[in-house]
């Protein structure tokens, strides 16, 4: 049988519905893996001895070497749509938590209440959390992202000073 380019874009077209390249990826949620962590009892000590380490403060350029607490997520970078965060405290003894917030500039720093030695949740614009986890204790939270950057932190008091957020991008 000869096949004309006709027949040939004929049998193409109709194939077309079943060769459709669907992001089934897509559909399902993108996973981080988050780590809680801190260097042990006396990760706290230095608080108000250091600079605060908070996302585009003073010191926050310090917090790579002297951060006592911290977050690590894997990957730092995700798909836009659904992200579930997996997230572990893995602290041999303080309470961490994790929220989700989207990052509003990339020189600003987020609204902290420095009274409460907390970042004040809701102008920060809280997406979601992993409420307080006690030491090896693990939960998860599942968002919708749109593409931009996101900051993790713990706002336990004190410990986003700390050094205690790393940031996520959406693309």
């Amino acid at each position: 049988m000869k096949l004309t380019r006709r027949t040939a874009l004929a049998l193409a077209l109709a194939a077309l519905p079943t060769l459709t390249i669907t992001p089934a990826m897509a559909a399902d949620p993108a996973t981080v893996q988050v780590s809680l962590w801190d260097k042990g009892d006396n990760a706290m000590d230095d608080l108000g001895q250091l600079p605060p380490m908070g996302f585009n403060m003073a010191g926050a350029g310090e917090r790579v070497s002297k951060a006592t607490m911290g977050v690590t997520a894997t990957p730092a970078v995700v798909p836009a749509g659904k992200v579930t965060f997996e997230v572990k405290n893995d602290s041999k003894g303080t309470v961490h938590e994790m929220i989700v917030a989207p990052v509003k500039s990339a020189t600003e720093e987020l609204p902290y209440n420095k009274d409460e030695m907390r970042v004040d949740e809701e102008k920060a614009g809280h997406l979601g959390e992993v409420s307080e986890l006690d030491p090896g204790q693990s939960g998860s939270l599942t968002v919708t992202l749109k593409p931009g950057e996101y900051i993790l932190y713990c706002n336990i008091p004190g410990h986003y000073v700390m050094g205690m957020w790393t940031l996520v991008r959406v693309e």
